[in-house]
């Protein structure tokens, strides 16, 4: 028998940058020790989500610096929607980051 592979239940979503919940089966399903292991996986991702959204952070700050001095229409609507997409980033890592230890929750969306 394998052992079992919690990193398995998480896909890596290149857009936030840490792995998500991705369980293809019911949290009940599991057994007591898959569900504290997917857990225990789950806190060391959950923990690095502070740093992610302060990268975002200074993503914003700096692009927000060079629309200050755009003056091409053009560009400044791109650098809205990149701040506008980076700020919509960190808003999906809150959400994940007040899982806490609920990864059943967003499992199933």
């Amino acid at each position: 028998m394998e052992p079992f592979a919690p990193e398995a239940h998480f896909a890596f979503d290149a857009r936030l940058g840490i792995p998500t919940p991705e369980l293809r089966r019911e949290w009940t399903e599991f057994t007591a020790a898959e569900q504290s292991a997917i857990l225990y996986y789950w806190e060391t991702v959950r923990g690095a989500i502070p740093d992610r959204i302060f990268a975002f952070e200074r993503e914003i700050v700096a692009l927000q610096a060079r629309l200050d001095d755009e003056e091409n229409f053009e560009v400044v609507c791109a650098l809205t929607w990149d701040i506008a997409e980076r700020a919509s980033r960190i808003n999906d890592l809150h959400l994940y980051f007040r899982l806490n230890q609920d990864v059943a929750v967003k499992a199933h969306h």
